[in-house]
């Protein structure tokens, strides 16, 4: 029999499970998880493990699922001892992953470097884009990361609905009348892919994601302030599908930073955090759904700052 170590994701925090052998199944897994995690097994929902194209049964086997040598999953799930737990905000990131108070000067530093923009052009011809829906002609771009924009990646729900920003799914439909979605988050495909899922964002019938880019087609820069940090370029997109620029491309992030090269396309929406104290009062989609809807109409987006997308008045067309 061979011996399985398992690394399991849960509430920004890291488990390692062992002790684990081909015989077991989904069923002993999840009872191994439950004594790290404290989360009981019917409460448990694992992202990341597949069984012919599905979600595996709890009597399934490990050896049917061909785990690779230390394979990550992540998983959602509440403790049973009280909703108290739940409420508490988790410890934060480490500041070297929080947002930056970027300035123009470092954005002019840096989005017209010529190193820079010739990483950007290596991302083009080497990263694939795996479309799931074909862009739609004449339609605008909106470009959107996931954590802490769509839903609540760091506090702990038993599913994705939990977590989810509330009016997700109105605010998606609204705008796929008028722009092409395309989601970019700064983790692997494989979280990405799993997040969406829950979520229900890549079956909703009232809208299409196009497609889907993970931190492999970010790049690193250096600002003059807070040395190299990691950055969505949109060029990469721009240079895969000429069809969108700066004049028809939104991008909505909880970090500035990620926007650095392309400061101009860039929307800070306020991070969505401890979600089961703030569902009931954010707004930020609904607001934004407006914002999306009012500018669609404009020839160029280079006229507007988004910085003040809130007080943003659209112009009166005479009939």
């Amino acid at each position: 029999m061979t011996a399985k170590e398992l690394t399991v994701k849960w509430s920004g925090q890291e488990y390692k499970i062992t002790d684990l052998d081909d015989s077991d199944t989904v069923a002993d897994l999840k009872n191994a998880i439950s004594k790290a995690t404290g989360v009981l097994p019917e409460r448990q929902k694992l992202l990341g493990l597949k069984y012919k194209g599905s979600v595996p049964g709890d009597d399934v086997q490990l050896s049917s699922l061909k785990l690779k040598p230390n394979t990550k999953i992540m998983m959602m799930g509440t403790r049973e001892e009280s909703l108290v737990d739940v409420l508490e905000p988790p410890e934060d990131i480490p500041n070297v992953v929080n947002d930056f108070d970027v300035g123009e000067e470092e954005e002019i530093e840096v989005k017209d470097r010529e190193e820079y923009l010739n990483k950007v052009e290596k991302r083009i011809k080497s990263y694939k884009v795996e479309v799931i829906n074909e862009p739609r002609e004449g339609k605008k771009l909106l470009v959107l990361d996931v954590d802490y924009t769509l839903f609540d990646h760091r506090s702990v729900g038993e599913t994705g609905r939990d977590l989810m920003r509330p009016f997700l799914h109105e605010f998606l439909a609204s705008a796929y009348e008028d722009y092409d979605i395309v989601i970019w988050s700064a983790t692997s495909m494989k979280w990405i892919e799993a997040k969406m899922q829950e979520l229900g964002c890549k079956s909703n019938p009232n809208y299409k994601i196009c497609f889907m880019l993970d931190s492999t087609a970010m790049i690193t820069v250096h600002t003059p302030k807070y040395g190299v940090i990691d950055v969505k370029p949109l060029g990469v997109i721009w240079g895969k599908y000429p069809q969108w620029s700066v004049k028809n491309t939104i991008m909505m992030d909880d970090i500035r930073r990620n926007f650095i090269m392309n400061p101009q396309s860039g929307l800070k929406i306020r991070p969505f955090k401890q979600a089961f104290v703030n569902r009931e009062t954010d707004k930020e989609l609904l607001r934004l759904s407006k914002y999306l809807k009012d500018i669609a109409q404009l020839d160029s987006f280079e006229v507007l700052n988004h910085r003040h997308w809130e007080k943003y008045k659209p112009p009166k067309y005479s009939s």
